[in-house]
């Protein structure tokens, strides 16, 4: 198992989502989405794996121009607006390989042990 947990520091179902893991032995790379975003590749496999990037959009994001902003593309603009501002993602995003969860979401991470 390969974890992989995007989110950020501040963000409480990110700290649920590590607590689950540290308890259960499983290791995990966190990585911080306002030290370091999502590279292209890493995106678009977890909108692959959610069955669209539309997943990944926090309709509650505090940056409300953007995510207005976002709405009012077409759709084949609003991908790429959404890799370049990934404070609109929902978090945390947890990866496991060709696998992944948007929020907090243990029922699905006990199927991955």
């Amino acid at each position: 198992m390969n974890i992989q947990i995007f989110g950020t520091s501040k963000c409480f179902d990110t700290k649920k989502a590590q607590r689950y893991f540290k308890e259960r032995g499983i290791r995990f790379q966190m990585i911080d989405l306002k030290e370091k975003g999502m590279s292209r590749g890493e995106f678009e496999n977890v909108a692959r794996a959610l069955g669209g990037w539309e997943k990944l959009v926090n309709p509650e994001a505090k940056d409300k121009q953007t995510l207005a902003l976002l709405e009012a593309l077409v759709d084949w603009q609003k991908e790429d607006k959404l890799f370049e501002n990934q404070q609109l993602f929902k978090t945390p995003i947890v990866r496991n390989g060709r696998q992944a969860t948007v929020g907090y979401q243990p029922e699905v991470w006990k199927g991955w042990e």
